[in-house]
């Protein structure tokens, strides 16, 4: 159990109502976390949750949702805690490829993490008996729809474990308020061709309430 900065509160954005209910039935109503809509996108997510951080006192803030899992990296129902959360599709497209906006010397794509509450949260999950893993988590503008697209990201961050819209935005929205960040994804689909017959959103929305009633045990 990790104790965090005195009486301040940790943040938790999603980006659509569904995932905030999974998140607050796990929390079971703890006044210890304010659970916020960040909407749908990097861009909604980032200027909502500046806009918490601006009117509120947290010691964390946590980007928490469903999301699209790499295949042979996080499989359907499983939990995902962020090493790192990458802005995947930020740069330019040049004759040579993708050059990312760190390549084009235009700031950074990558918001680093709390590396020890990371290892608190995934040992908690697994000793729940809960499926979890570790690694990069994307953010994208256009949600993968084909294999071309999920190979194309699968070389371009190698080890990536999840795609969703919005972790890049809360984390640049904690960043610049110096809020240490994390992001929690449960798995609902595969990254890749559209199969809404094969998602799993049940399942998603259950691992995502698991995970969230670990959090009310770990950070207190």
């Amino acid at each position: 159990m990790i104790h965090l900065s005195g009486s301040q509160r940790i943040l938790i954005m999603t980006a659509v109502a569904a995932e905030r209910d999974a998140v607050v039935r796990g929390i079971r109503g703890s006044s210890r976390f304010d659970v916020r809509l960040a909407g749908v996108g990097s861009a909604t997510a980032a200027a909502n949750t500046a806009s918490a951080l601006a009117k509120g006192d947290y010691s964390l803030v946590i980007s928490a949702g469903i999301g699209g899992g790499f295949v042979g990296r996080a499989e359907l129902g499983s939990v995902v805690i962020a090493s790192e959360i990458i802005a995947a599709d930020l740069g330019a497209e040049t004759p040579e490829g993708f050059c990312s906006v760190d390549e084009l010397g235009f700031g950074s794509s990558r918001v680093p993490v709390e590396s020890n509450l990371v290892s608190l949260i995934t040992d908690a999950l697994q000793q729940a008996g809960l499926c979890v893993h570790t690694g990069p988590i994307l953010t994208v503008t256009t949600v993968t729809g084909s294999s071309e697209s999920a190979a194309m990201l699968d070389k371009r961050v190698p080890g990536a474990t999840v795609e969703a819209m919005e972790g890049y935005g809360v984390a640049v929205a904690a960043q610049i308020y110096s809020v240490p960040v994390l992001e929690i994804r449960t798995i609902s689909n595969a990254v890749g061709p559209r199969d809404r017959s094969a998602w799993k959103m049940k399942e998603a929305f259950e691992a995502l309430e698991a995970a969230s009633s670990i959090l009310l045990e770990v950070l207190t």
